[in-house]
């Protein structure tokens, strides 16, 4: 049938249909995504999630004294959207936090719901911590993680699950045409390995295929609005949010948060977003002069001549009782407008692998003869208290902080600046949940075949009350201790003594507190955990949810790398895989089987979800790759071996 516009040609109103016609196809032309050049839909957003800044428990060192006094400065949760025009879209969230809560995720899930139906949902957001052990605590359920806060914190939850959800919808407000770019460096002076004990039991062999024993590793990923230019990026770097001690009192992002702050600062200063914004050579090497200057305290906190005229007025506008605002001013109006309906730089600096690595570069001392600490137990004269790590501003905590923070953000600024390889294809993600405390696997036996082996309930060692040279712990506890004490173990028999079974599937860890088995007033530890993957084009995130150390994540990484290569189709050549740790929720520390051997810190409750070699994560990722009926090689689906590699990793276990 011919189109009803083109019936009056030979009239003057089939004229004016004809230009009618012609006019709405320009215009759904310009309103069709899928016609722009760019391959994504990309958007950016961030929100307050500082929380009570007093009288509450920090939450990383479990220590029962740090209460927050003050800020340091803000928390902030921040969120990247990348969406194919007519396809799958991906979140994932990064929170100036400890780690990520289950109970946090299941009630923003909820309220994305609320929202937008099952357009955002468990298989495609992925929330991650930034681990700084300078925030607000008590926000996780599990026992373990609320013991020093002495129960559940309702004002740090719902500032936490409200942060994100403004966070996220803020990104999908802001989702427009876009690319996105990818670039990698290695940042070498930003951490080092507070186990190298630990390490150093790994087959030599192995190791030898690496230059450090941390990785030095920072991948970037790169925003560009069509219209906006750059808009944000997201960077994974592996070291510990511990440059702020177990003694501060000011809620704080440590060197991440810090890090973040310095590049959406520079952002903002060079005029972003705006197309073409760009940074000179002169301008970089200006940045590295000016990050030489020794400063007193970190320059995020401002000294008092950095004060602003319009801040000053405003306070000038409130009564002194009342809060009632005067008349006729306009100061209120014009700061809160200026911060509002403003495009903004997003930059986040994320977690990877940073089980065994420390901000303090260095080295461990003891603090009463200032000689290096005992390299196995890291003690002083037999005393875990006295061995502390130093970071490079040292004794100023608030410099340590602000120098590794800027070392982050000057090799961030780096990779940013000359990223140019473009990342493209499809946008997918893949979702499971696990029971990893009782897992059957088929493990390579003593004598060259295979056995089965089974995972146990998670359980707390003795290296665990050591704690780390970031944070040492009390008494007399040690790290790398494969005996324990009968005194504490008199201690914890009070609580809950350990079956037979659960002594020697942990062994050789000694059993300080059976917290997968204790279930009083409720569930202690996590045993049942999510495990994610998300794609977008060559860039595979791997959403873990607990921190792994150097070679445990490497030998995931290249596990992961080795099955998507294997695709014959040639789709996943040029792969980019990194590990985001401390996802979605939180399992504590996976360490290789050698170094579970050793026993130290970061052992201390491990078998909570990885058991005893790397065969056991195989049903894990499988399914998460696998699910949803994609058991069929493709160009759109993930390869579908079953295995993902043979690498050894973690101890406890049990014969079937």
């Amino acid at each position: 049938m011919e189109p009803s516009c083109l019936r009056y040609h030979v009239s003057g109103f089939g004229s004016r249909m004809i230009w009618l016609c012609f006019l709405l196809v320009l215009v759904l032309q310009s309103c069709s995504p899928a016609l722009s050049d760019s391959p994504y839909l990309v958007g950016m957003g961030s929100y307050d999630i500082t929380g009570p800044a007093a009288d509450v428990n920090m939450m990383g060192y479990a220590n029962a004294e740090q209460i927050a006094s003050g800020i340091h400065f803000r928390l902030k949760a921040r969120a990247f959207i990348v969406a194919e025009p007519n396809g799958k879209r991906v979140v994932f969230v990064n929170l100036d936090a400890c780690m990520a809560s289950q109970l946090v995720t299941i009630k923003v899930l909820e309220r994305l719901k609320a929202r937008y139906g099952d357009l955002y949902n468990e298989n495609n957001v992925a929330i991650s911590g930034i681990h700084t052990h300078a925030g607000p605590g008590g926000y996780l359920q599990y026992v373990v993680y609320i013991v020093t806060s002495l129960g559940f914190v309702r004002q740090s939850f719902d500032v936490i699950v409200n942060g994100i959800e403004q966070c996220i919808v803020e990104a999908h407000n802001n989702l427009h045409p876009g690319k996105i770019y990818v670039n990698k460096g290695d940042l070498l002076d930003a951490g080092v390995n507070r186990s190298p004990s630990a390490y150093l039991n790994n087959p030599a062999e192995e190791r030898s295929k690496y230059q450090y024993n941390v990785d030095k590793e920072m991948t970037l990923i790169k925003f560009v609005d069509d219209e906006l230019g750059p808009v944000g990026s997201f960077n994974w770097f592996a070291t510990h949010g511990t440059s702020m001690s177990r003694t501060n009192s000011l809620i704080s992002g440590d060197n991440k948060g810090a890090a973040a702050r310095f590049m959406e600062d520079w952002a903002e200063q060079n005029g972003m977003p705006k197309q073409g914004a760009h940074v000179t050579k002169d301008g970089l090497e200006y940045l590295h002069k000016i990050s030489g200057l020794p400063r007193r305290v970190s320059s995020i906190i401002p000294e008092p001549n950095e004060i602003t005229d319009d801040l000053v007025q405003l306070a000038s506008s409130y009564e002194a009782s009342g809060g009632r605002r005067l008349s006729g001013s306009s100061i209120t109006r014009r700061i809160r407008s200026s911060q509002q309906n403003k495009p903004k730089f997003v930059s986040a600096f994320c977690q990877s692998n940073c089980g065994d690595v420390s901000p303090n570069v260095l080295g461990t001392f003891c603090i009463d003869t200032g000689l290096p600490c005992d390299f196995n137990h890291s003690t002083c004269n037999g005393k875990n208290e006295l061995c502390y790590g130093r970071g490079p501003g040292y004794p100023d905590e608030f410099e340590s902080t602000r120098i590794i923070g800027n070392r982050q953000f000057l090799k961030a600024l780096d990779l940013f600046n000359s990223a140019s390889e473009e990342i493209q294809g499809r946008v997918d993600y893949r979702h499971t949940y696990l029971d990893f405390s009782q897992l059957e696997v088929n493990v390579p036996s003593s004598t060259g075949g295979e056995q089965v082996v089974k995972t146990c309930p998670a359980a707390m060692g003795f290296a665990f009350a050591a704690g780390t040279t970031d944070g040492p712990g009390a008494f007399d506890f040690e790290q790398g201790d494969v005996k324990g004490n009968p005194f504490w173990r008199l201690v914890r028999n009070l609580l809950k003594t350990p079956g037979k079974e659960q002594v020697e599937c942990q062994a050789p860890k000694p059993i300080l507190l059976d917290t997968g088995e204790m279930k009083e007033p409720y569930d202690w530890a996590p045993s049942i955990l999510p495990i994610q993957i998300i794609r977008i084009g060559q860039m595979v995130i791997l959403c873990v949810p607990g921190e792994f150390t150097t070679m445990a994540g490497r030998r995931l990484r290249d596990a992961v790398k080795e099955v998507l290569t294997s695709d014959s189709s040639g789709e996943f050549n040029d792969i980019h895989v990194v590990l985001a740790g401390l996802t979605n929720t939180y399992s504590q520390y996976i360490t290789t089987f050698e170094e579970y051997q050793i026993q130290r810190y970061e052992v201390w409750s491990i078998d909570i979800v990885w058991p005893s070699h790397l065969e056991c994560l195989h049903p894990g990722v499988s399914e998460t790759c696998y699910s949803h009926g994609c058991k069929q090689r493709g160009p759109n689906k993930f390869p579908t071996s079953r295995y993902v590699g043979q690498a050894n990793w973690t101890a406890p276990r049990r014969h079937v």
